[in-house]
């Protein structure tokens, strides 16, 4: 309690000082995942191994590695050498960010003290002007190569990383205040954006940065100090693309003319998703968050744009982006080879981009895409025991290619690792992506067993989630409050419960499910009519009432669009939020030339003991599945996703 009393004070005292209310936001607001108390088989235990696992885990590869080492050494606090890639910096402040939601959710003075030794490292590092970046501190503007660039900000362009590293320093800086109060970390990070803002600006500097995040930094640090010139720092980075003189707009070749960086036109010009995967979404949520803070419509007709493109013709069934090796890059439109590139970090940023699009507009839409991505192409990205990754995700596997940066299964760490360090901030922040409010207005979107806690004309309530989701189609809302409380509770019914496995017609169910969905109010069934995705109940809501949503948890066959060439005559199946695949080591003789029909029906069965806990299918002829994000944790072996169609 000293310490919750403590943490009011510092977090009054910052915000009368310094805080600005932002006049624009988001029309609709994420429920804290500090509000939300999971109590599944599922994703607790996720988020319990990310906190007891991963981020240890990480913290201590970063130490191994001399990414830790590189700060100490650049503030004179050791005497060594710079080790490692010029953007190790933001792996360590990425962790940091995770480090910072989970003790939000589980207070570890152990890992808060980590924090407070490491800031203080990160603080001696930077230089007096406030510029952070490790490499050139340490090695001198003489002796940085190219890529790195050999003077300050002459390289931001292309590859140099230096406003990428501090972008995410900012994103970590602000986790770190809202969970503990400190300003250490903090205002690290404001000296670092002063001193950029001074350098880059309209009558300043110009360029748009090589590798998109810090507008996503920038747009944080407005809203938790309420001063405007990171927001117009923002906007401004993303008005410099499309327009540098070291360009070849004339040029098809993705380097020459900036499309790789999504530099080749101005952002509100751009209609297709080009070029590196991640950096495109980094933008994508960048210019999102921008649009919401100031109502540039212009950004948001783009991202709207954009969006249908990469749901149209660029977004692989189990919900990751960026098909091809080269460049880590989007393909062509249709273009969703099995051997994938999809990498974990680029599945992270759709749920990023997604989730924003859902609070700008409150359509269901972007959660089908969220939760797609959520339990398939990301979840796929980390082992159930926490310290092994995949980077690249690929949708069929022979067995002997080391697709996964020189190995055959997940990794323990990379060289460049910046998916092992972003999955440790993502997953202690999926329970914020559950419940979203605007007014009198709550959004149910996603499905676990919790308990979350709800402030309306200051009526305190919780939503009780009961439900064995994603292998069960039973959701139970029960509701505890002291007062009657009116609110319209909006409740999502996903897309591929009514037919339709994303929202485009990029893949389609081979046949209609006869089964309905169910609503159900105080054991009375209710008609359903939906808007925008959702269910709406309006109501005066008393102690004790409850809504029981049953959504049909059949399995499904899945074609794809007659253009995407390479899986033409092809079957893919899922049941639920679930895309399945089949594993050598369960179908002795191989997987890769398996065949499925029209008539195969297939039957599920729970089965706690196998990968964790999963429901497992099997056909009449013996071909048998597991969930696509549990592959490749038993035996070497062949793995697909889609198989021909007989």
């Amino acid at each position: 309690m000293e310490k919750l009393s403590y943490l009011f004070f510092i977090v009054t005292l910052f915000s009368n000082c310094t805080q600005q209310t932002p006049k624009k936001d988001y029309p609709i607001q994420p429920i804290s995942s500090q509000e939300v108390e999971l109590t599944d088989n599922f994703w607790s235990k996720r988020i319990a191994t990310n906190r007891d696992v991963t981020i240890p885990y990480c913290f201590e590869k970063c130490e191994e590695t001399n990414r830790i080492s590189n700060f100490e050494v650049a503030g004179g606090l050791k005497e060594g050498t710079f080790e490692g890639i010029r953007f190790n910096d933001s792996d360590v402040f990425k962790i940091m960010e995770g480090a910072a939601y989970s003790i939000q959710q589980k207070y570890d003075p152990k890992l808060d003290k980590y924090l407070d030794d490491l800031i203080a490292k990160i603080a001696a590092a930077q230089e007096e002007d406030g510029y952070l970046y490790t490499i050139r501190t340490i090695k001198g503007d003489s002796a940085m190569t190219r890529s790195e660039g050999n003077e300050r900000w002459k390289e931001v362009r292309n590859h140099s990383h230096e406003l990428y590293n501090v972008g995410h320093m900012y994103e970590a800086a602000v986790a770190h205040f809202q969970a503990t109060g400190k300003t250490n970390f903090l205002d690290v990070a404001i000296k670092n954006a002063d001193l950029i803002n001074s350098i880059y600006g309209p009558d300043k500097r110009h360029d748009a940065p090589g590798h998109q995040e810090i507008e996503i930094g920038l747009a944080k640090l407005y809203q938790t100090t309420g001063e405007k010139k990171y927001l117009d720092l923002a906007q401004f980075f993303l008005d410099e693309r499309g327009k540098s003189d070291i360009r070849d707009y004339r040029s098809t070749n993705k380097w020459e003319n900036g499309s790789y960086w999504q530099d080749h036109k101005p952002v509100v010009e751009q209609t297709e998703a080009v070029g590196h995967a991640v950096r495109a979404v980094y933008m994508y949520s960048g210019m999102a968050d921008v649009a919401a803070l100031t109502g540039n419509q212009q950004y948001i007709d783009a991202i709207n744009t954009i969006w249908e493109n990469v749901v149209g013709k660029k977004y692989y069934i189990t919900g990751g982006i960026g098909a091809m090796y080269e460049g880590e890059a989007f393909g062509e439109n249709y273009q969703l080879p099995n051997h994938a590139y999809n990498e974990t970090c680029a599945a992270i940023a759709n749920v990023f981009w997604n989730h924003r699009m859902f609070l700008m507009k409150g359509e269901s839409k972007y959660i089908d895409v969220l939760e797609r991505t959520l339990y398939n192409g990301m979840l796929s990205g980390i082992s159930f025991e926490g310290n092994t990754f995949f980077y690249p995700n690929v949708l069929e596997f022979d067995g002997v290619n080391k697709f996964n940066q020189g190995d055959f299964t997940r990794k323990p760490w990379f060289n460049c690792s910046c998916c092992p360090s972003n999955i440790s901030r993502f997953i202690p922040a999926v329970p914020s992506y559950m419940y979203a409010q605007s007014g009198k207005d709550i959004y149910a979107n996603l499905f676990m067993d919790s308990k979350t806690n709800f402030i309306i004309d200051k009526n305190n309530f919780t939503i009780e989630q009961e439900t064995k989701y994603p292998w069960a189609g039973s959701v139970k809302f029960k509701i505890s409050t002291k007062n009657t409380v009116d609110f319209n509770f909006k409740i999502r019914i996903p897309g591929w419960a009514n037919n339709q496995p994303v929202p485009s017609d990029l893949y389609s169910y081979l046949n209609e499910s006869q089964k309905q969905v169910h609503l159900f109010f105080n054991n009375k069934p209710v008609d359903i009519e939906t808007s925008n995705g959702y269910i709406s109940i309006q109501k005066n809501w008393k102690e004790g009432d409850v809504v029981e949503l049953v959504l049909p948890m059949e399995v499904r066959k899945v074609v794809p669009h007659e253009n995407v060439k390479e899986i033409a005559g092809k079957i893919a199946i899922e049941r639920g939020p679930i895309v399945y695949c089949a594993e050598q080591v369960d179908n002795p003789d191989g997987v890769l030339n398996k065949t499925v029909s029209l008539e195969t029906q297939f039957k599920s069965n729970f089965e706690s003991k196998t990968l964790d806990g999963v429901v497992k299918l099997e056909s009449e002829e013996g071909l048998k599945m597991v969930p696509y994000y549990s592959w490749s944790h038993r035996e070497l072996g062949e793995m697909a996703v889609w198989f021909r169609m007989e």
